[in-house]
């Protein structure tokens, strides 16, 4: 006896063999894969909200603008830097830490509430000098005791005060100190009062010419005999 072409499905339908039988399983893949689709997208995790955050760092005694102090966003490689006013603004996320730095002050934190709402939030940190007690240091210009030994017996000492006095107030050592040494501030004064004063004097008219004044060349022959004006 010849086989049927068709199988029952159920009492009231046939499928044609090996052709309804195909469909099945696209469909049931298809089912599944909306499903998956549809719960990932409802246990996708929200979009981070970014916060615009700006302030100033000051210092704690004088509220003046801490210039260049590093901040760092924990747990990230970026951040931003005060300029010479304290002012600094940068992107974080709520919750962020944020880390600021200074040579010379103690490091402080700032912590972003979690509850912020808005986009742009502004702050003041207040950070604080931090003190660093070294230990003494002696600098001795010998690398150890021997050299010093060596160097101290070597050293050639005045016999007494009256000695060293004399070589300190020598005429020579005193006339090469007194050469170097420019005017004191009387000096100073009495000569801006003297060029002020003959600018005063001549004021309105032309000042006099002395390379024709007879007293001035007596007073010029004078000064030459009496070795008053040495010309090195």
């Amino acid at each position: 006896m010849q086989k049927p072409k068709y199988k029952l499905i159920n009492k009231n339908r046939y499928i044609k063999n090996g052709t309804g039988i195909k469909f099945v399983p696209f469909f049931l893949m298809t089912i599944l894969l909306l499903c998956i689709n549809t719960y990932a997208q409802t246990q996708a995790k929200p979009a981070e909200r970014l916060i615009q955050l700006s302030g100033v760092v000051v210092e704690g005694d004088s509220l003046k603008g801490v210039p260049f102090t590093s901040i760092v966003v924990g747990n990230t490689n970026h951040g931003a830097v005060t300029d010479f006013d304290g002012f600094f603004t940068l992107i974080a996320k709520p919750g962020d830490v944020i880390e600021f730095v200074n040579l010379g002050f103690k490091d402080a934190k700032y912590v972003v509430p979690d509850t912020l709402t808005a986009t742009h939030f502004s702050i003041v940190q207040i950070i604080r000098r931090d003190t660093f007690t070294l230990k003494e240091v002696n600098i001795y210009p010998w690398p150890s005791k021997e050299d010093f030994k060596a160097a101290f017996l070597k050293r050639n000492v005045a016999n007494t005060d009256l000695d060293r006095a004399r070589q300190n107030l020598a005429a020579e050592q005193m006339r090469e100190l007194v050469r170097g040494v420019s005017m004191d501030a009387y000096g100073n004064y009495r000569y801006a009062m003297q060029q002020q004063y003959n600018k005063m004097y001549y004021i309105g008219q032309y000042p006099p010419n002395n390379l024709l004044n007879p007293l001035a060349w007596a007073q010029f022959i004078k000064a030459l005999k009496a070795g008053k004006l040495n010309i090195q």
